[in-house]
C-alpha cells in the first residue's frame, strides 16, 4: 500500500496546464513545418480551448510564432550571450572595481560573466585564456599587465575566432580599452609643474619618473607625457635632470630606488615624482618619510585608489594630487563594446575612458570623512599596483 501512496504525493506536485503547455512546445519542437491548432488539438488530446490559450501565451512570450495561414512553429530562443574577464588581480582595489562594474552592467543587459582571476602572472593570463576558449565564451575583456604575455593570449584568442578587448595595454588582434596613457601621464606633469612654479619659482633639481618596464611602451608613455609637460612648462632645465627608474608598480620595488636616489643626492630639495600608479608613488612617499625628506619632494600618482586618497589626507605629504581613472564606468562600456563587436558594428581600434585630476587641496576642501578602504595584501608584501 506504500507504493500507491508514494505516486500519488509524487502528482500532487505536477501543475497540469504546464504540463499541457510543455506538451504543446515539445511537439512544435520535433516539427519541421508549423502546425494548425486542430492538428495540435489531435495529437496533443488537449481540448481546444487549452491549446488555444497557451499557443496565445507562448506567442506573446516569444516562444512560439505564428504565419499568416494560422500555423504555428517553435521559435528558436537565441543562446546566452558570455563574455570571459581575465581580471588582472582580484586582490587589488581597482582590479575589484573594475570586476563590480562590469559584473553589475553585464546582469543589467543579460550577459554572463565568467571572471578568471589573472594573478598578475603571465602563465595564470595564459591559462584564462585558454579556459575561455574551452568555454566557447563570445567576447574575452584582458586585463593583465605583462607586455610579453599579449601576443601568446591573443594568438591563442583568435585562432578561435573570439573577439578580445585588451585593458590598457594593446594585444595583437585586440580592441584597446583603457586610459590614453601620454595623456594622463601629461597632465600628471602638469601638476607638478605648477607646483614648481608655484612653490619654487619654476626650479626644480630633479624629475624622477617611476616606470612599469614590462607593461609595455604605452604604459611607459605615462611617465614620458609627465617628463614632456614638465619640460614644456619649465624652462632652461637641463635634460639630465630627467630620470627613469623602474619601480615594477610595486610600493617595495619604489621604495628602494628612491631610497637610494635620496642618498645619492642628500642635497636636493626640489624633486618631482611621476609615478606610473599609486602603489609606486605611496612606495616613494614611503621612502621620503623613512629619511625625513617629506619637504624635499612632491609626488603625482595614477589611479586614485583609496590608499592614495587617504595618504593625500594626511598633513604635510608629499602627495599632491592622483589622476582617477574613473573604474566606475569601465563595466558599461565595456559590455556596449563586446556586443558592438558582436553585432559586427563598426569599432574604433582604440577607445579610451574618461579620467579626472584629483589634486590635495581639492580633496582636503570635500567632507572630512576617512575614505572606506579596501583592505589588500599589497599593502604588507608591495605586490603590484592596482593597475597598469
Amino acid at each position: 500500500m506504500s507504493m500507491p501512496r508514494k505516486a500519488k504525493t509524487k502528482r500532487l506536485y505536477l501543475i497540469p496546464v504546464l504540463t499541457k503547455a510543455l506538451d504543446i512546445l515539445e511537439l512544435l519542437q520535433s516539427q519541421s513545418e508549423p502546425l494548425v491548432l486542430e492538428a495540435i488539438h489531435k495529437q496533443t488530446k488537449v481540448s481546444k480551448t487549452t491549446v488555444y490559450r497557451i499557443l496565445k501565451t507562448l506567442v506573446h512570450r516569444g516562444y512560439v510564432g505564428q504565419t499568416p495561414d494560422r500555423g504555428y512553429h517553435y521559435i528558436a530562443r537565441p543562446k546566452k550571450v558570455r563574455f570571459g574577464f581575465g581580471g588582472q588581480s582580484a586582490e587589488m582595489p581597482f582590479s575589484q572595481a573594475v570586476t563590480a562594474s562590469l559584473k553589475q552592467a553585464a546582469a543589467g543587459l543579460g550577459v554572463d560573466l565568467i571572471v578568471m582571476d589573472n594573478c598578475y602572472d603571465a602563465e595564470t593570463a595564459v591559462r584564462n585564456a585558454e579556459s575561455f576558449v574551452r568555454e566557447g565564451v563570445d567576447v574575452v575583456i584582458e586585463f593583465q599587465v605583462e607586455q610579453h604575455a599579449a601576443p601568446i593570449i591573443a594568438d591563442r584568442i583568435a585562432a578561435a575566432n573570439i573577439p578580445l578587448i585588451a585593458i590598457d595595454i594593446p594585444h595583437p588582434h585586440s580592441t584597446y580599452f583603457g586610459v590614453d596613457n601620454y595623456r594622463v601621464g601629461y597632465e600628471a606633469g602638469s601638476l607638478l609643474a605648477e607646483y614648481a612654479l608655484n612653490r619654487w619659482g619654476g626650479k626644480m633639481d630633479w624629475m624622477l619618473g617611476l616606470d612599469l618596464e614590462e607593461a609595455g611602451q604605452l604604459v611607459q608613455s605615462r611617465i614620458t607625457g609627465a617628463f614632456e609637460a614638465v619640460k614644456t612648462t619649465l624652462q632652461n632645465i637641463p635634460p639630465e635632470s630627467f630620470v627613469r627608474v623602474d619601480g615594477r608598480g610595486l610600493s617595495t620595488a619604489s621604495y628602494k630606488v628612491v631610497y637610494d636616489f635620496l642618498n645619492r643626492h642628500p642635497n636636493a630639495t626640489r624633486i618631482l615624482i611621476a609615478a606610473a600608479n599609486d602603489t609606486s608613488a605611496l612606495g616613494a612617499i614611503a621612502a621620503l618619510r623613512e629619511l625625513g625628506r617629506e619637504r624635499h619632494a612632491v609626488v603625482v600618482g595614477q589611479d586614485f585608489v583609496d590608499e592614495m586618497a587617504l595618504e593625500m589626507r594626511r598633513a604635510g605629504t608629499p602627495a599632491i594630487g592622483s589622476v582617477s581613472h574613473e573604474a566606475s564606468l569601465y563595466g558599461p562600456r565595456l559590455i556596449e563594446l563586446g556586443l558592438s563587436l558582436l553585432r559586427g558594428d563598426k569599432v574604433a581600434p582604440y577607445n579610451f575612458i574618461e579620467h579626472k585630476v584629483i589634486t590635495t587641496p581639492q580633496l582636503k576642501r570635500r567632507t572630512k570623512a576617512t575614505p572606506t578602504l579596501i583592505k589588500t595584501k599589497a599593502a604588507a608584501t608591495g605586490k603590484r599596483a592596482v593597475k597598469a
